[in-house]
């Protein structure tokens, strides 16, 4: 039986045009023949991941390659200490790390399901979720405005938030994918790198940050980014049939995250009040 070859590319998707043509080159270096596409867009504003599915689209059509998405990997992530808001009037950090995986996930749903092999979808988390043990599943929450009128930004606190919104997001998708038979089709699993040296921090005063990461590598709890990243290989390409699980620690390893982010009734709440809130964007005419 033929099997037609059909060609992977790999897309990057950032907001900046610098970072992304450094990190083709650096991947160009590591394997040249390597396919490549690079797609600017900024991941906190749902009228620039929009232009981005559009474009995505458009670029595959053009080059005549099917059009589908086999695994979909949603790794942005900010740590910002002063409040910022997004196009929409959300919290940037929430509208990055949660709402705007949300928004992409949902909207590149019918690329994934075109796929020709069974797709993946892997949300990067993290264990910070597990400071949050009580959530009260709401607009002003979910968009981030109640932090923004706080005399003092909780920015520790809405990294959390925003990691706890994207395990309930995660694991209500696989069950409503479940229920729809298509979970043998899309496989959703979570991944946390752990603790990884990266400029995530750049933001907090580097007394802080150095003296963090001073305890932490004493600790032998520090890693690597090349370390770190292997929780996201393991879920992308975990075994078929693997979804809805958390990935940690490399090789392979599932374990359990928080009792709360397991909570049904809170991941159904989060995902009515995420789709009544964007509902007044253009994310609900699509």
């Amino acid at each position: 039986m033929y099997i037609p070859k059909i060609p992977v590319v790999d897309y990057a998707v950032g907001r900046s045009e610098q970072l992304l043509s450094e990190t083709i080159r650096k991947i160009k270096d590591l394997n040249e023949d390597a396919q490549l596409k690079a797609f600017q867009a900024d991941l906190s504003s749902v009228e620039s991941i929009i232009k981005f599915k559009d474009s995505l689209r458009q670029w595959l059509l053009d080059s005549n390659l099917h059009c589908s998405v086999q695994i979909l990997i949603n790794n942005a992530g900010i740590l910002a200490t002063s409040p910022r808001v997004t196009a929409e009037g959300y919290d940037q950090m929430i509208g990055t790390n949660y709402v705007g995986a949300f928004v992409l996930t949902k909207l590149l749903l019918p690329l994934l399901e075109n796929s020709s092999v069974s797709s993946k979808i892997v949300n990067v988390t993290s264990f910070t979720h597990r400071a949050v043990t009580n959530l009260q599943v709401d607009e002003g929450i979910v968009s981030g405005k109640k932090f923004l009128s706080s005399k003092h930004y909780p920015y520790a606190q809405v990294y959390e938030y925003s990691k706890l919104c994207v395990l309930l997001f995660s694991f209500e998708l696989h069950r409503q994918l479940t229920q729809m038979g298509k979970s043998h089709q899309i496989f959703v699993n979570v991944a946390d790198p752990g603790i990884v040296r990266t400029n995530i921090m750049r933001e907090v005063p580097a007394c802080l940050s150095w003296f963090a990461y001073f305890v932490l590598k004493r600790l032998r709890l520090l890693q690597s980014p090349d370390r770190g990243k292997d929780s996201i290989i393991d879920a992308a390409f975990a075994p078929p049939g693997t979804s809805g699980a958390y990935f940690f620690g490399g090789k392979g390893r599932t374990i359990n995250p928080s009792a709360l982010s397991r909570n049904a009734k809170l991941a159904h709440e989060l995902w009515e009040t995420t789709c009544n809130m964007l509902s007044a964007t253009p994310f609900g005419n699509e």
